[in-house]
């Protein structure tokens, strides 16, 4: 084993470490030194010297949102989207480090079955819209998936034994989330989990640009031709993996940069705990539900509608020449989290659960790529066409509401192809109804299907 810098970890406040790796031996002692080489000592003694995040003191202002009501920007936008996509300039980025486990389900949250009828799991309905927009444009569309350490070789398994839904396995590439270690609360010290390793936390979905970069996939993307990255998070079956009208504002040059547009979709309530985009200090940026003072929520323009309505739903477009600079310079700031934290107590030998938040974990958000860049745009979406995440077992968010919305848009494409759709007493369609994305990711695309002239209570229909 290579030497470790005594000065260093003293100068950091770490030397117990050191010590803790003395008193183990063979395989162990090999496990710990190969945690303590991954510790950014100096990282991690800046961000303990310095001061908490600050609390929101400027009073915040809605942002510009592009409403895609005027047809002609919709044209327009369109073209150039998909513009982007026939020149093969644009690959996807799907944020799935999560565990299933909230949901019960034992496995990556992208392994979850989340179609109503099929079964289909997360991650096949976003290949299905990927394998459907390659075979459109004539390029294949370049898939990269982030893991964490904990789901990583489960994910790449699931790949293979899905023969990777019948997409080419090598436009599909892997990378592994990255962490930082928990931190006592008290002395700054890091926390270890077991006797031989120390206890690491997730880096925060701002670490995918991180890790993106160091991975060496962020330049093999450039490599390749790729200029635009369409981000999204796993647990949203609804998502636009390639959205052609918002790829062509992303790059829209009288309104956008080209570094980083994002989607927003409209509150359902002004109690709705979700991050709202706001414009601080002159610069774009999302305002966590917590900071914000209620009488802010609340407030509402001449229309009636709240005016901080724009909920954040992690759907962007990157400019990767933004990405490139962004991870070559100072990268996106850490945030402070007060958690509690399993941790190995070496004067007792064993693993303590505590029963009050002990630990500091550091963390990094995507949205603040945000005030980081030129002219960022945020655009609205239609809530019902584009959003219905899976993050709970039950109530809202959960499995009933994300199925319950994505059969009310099959009913509605349907609709719109001509079929008549029987309604229950609530306006929900009576029959059980799927449209798979690997058939189709618009109405228009129907228009290639079998459709029947009506469905009904009872029936059950998946195209």
């Amino acid at each position: 084993m290579g030497s470790l810098d005594s000065k260093a970890f003293a100068a950091a406040g770490q030397s117990h470490l050191l010590r803790r790796l003395d008193q183990l031996s063979g395989d162990q002692a090999a496990r710990f030194q190969r945690d303590l080489e991954q510790l950014d000592l100096s990282c991690l003694q800046r961000l303990w010297c310095a001061d908490d995040d600050a609390a929101i003191q400027v009073a915040p202002k809605p942002p510009a949102l592009v409403e895609l009501t005027d047809h002609a920007v919709r044209a327009e936008a369109v073209s150039r989207g998909q513009a982007l996509l026939a020149q093969g300039k644009v690959a996807c980025l799907t944020v799935a480090g999560g565990q299933g486990s909230r949901l019960g389900w034992d496995g990556p949250k992208g392994t979850f079955p989340s179609g109503p009828i099929s079964g289909d799991s997360l991650f096949a309905q976003f290949a299905g819209q990927i394998q459907r927009e390659t075979t459109r444009y004539g390029q294949p569309v370049p898939w990269c998936i982030m893991t964490s350490p904990l789901n990583h070789e489960s994910t790449v398994a699931f790949f293979e034994q899905q023969r990777h839904f019948g997409l080419d396995p090598s436009t599909v590439s892997f990378f592994t989330q990255g962490v930082m270690p928990s931190v006592d609360r008290e002395s700054g010290e890091v926390l270890l989990s077991a006797p031989d390793a120390i206890a690491f936390n997730p880096d925060g979905h701002g670490g995918t640009l991180r890790a993106l970069a160091t991975s060496g996939l962020l330049a093999r993307l450039r490599e390749q031709g790729v200029e635009h990255l369409s981000y999204f998070q796993v647990d949203n079956p609804l998502v636009r993996a390639l959205d052609p009208v918002f790829l062509g504002l992303h790059v829209e040059g009288s309104v956008s940069s080209g570094e980083v547009t994002s989607k927003a979709v409209a509150k359902r309530a002004a109690e709705e705990k979700v991050g709202v985009f706001g414009v601080q200090d002159g610069r774009l940026t999302v305002l966590e539900y917590s900071d914000l003072d209620p009488q802010v929520c609340e407030a509402t323009d001449g229309e009636g509608r709240l005016m901080f309505r724009a909920g954040n739903m992690a759907v962007h477009a990157f400019g990767l020449a933004f990405l490139d600079r962004l991870t070559k310079g100072t990268g996106l700031p850490f945030h402070r989290a007060i958690k509690k934290v399993p941790f190995f107590d070496e004067s007792t030998g064993t693993v303590e659960q505590p029963s009050a938040p002990n630990a500091v974990k550091y963390e990094t958000f995507i949205f603040d790529a945000l005030p980081m860049a030129t002219r960022p745009l945020v655009v609205e979406a239609d809530r019902s066409e584009e959003f219905a995440p899976i993050k709970n077992a039950e109530g809202s968010d959960s499995v009933h509401t994300s199925q319950m919305a994505q059969t009310a848009r099959a009913a509605k494409w349907l609709s719109q192809s001509g079929v008549e759709i029987v309604t229950g007493s609530s306006g929900q369609p009576a029959a059980q109804i799927e449209i798979r994305s690997s058939s189709a990711t618009c109405p228009e695309d129907l228009a290639l299907c079998e459709l029947p002239a009506k469905l009904g209570a009872g029936e059950r229909f998946l195209v």
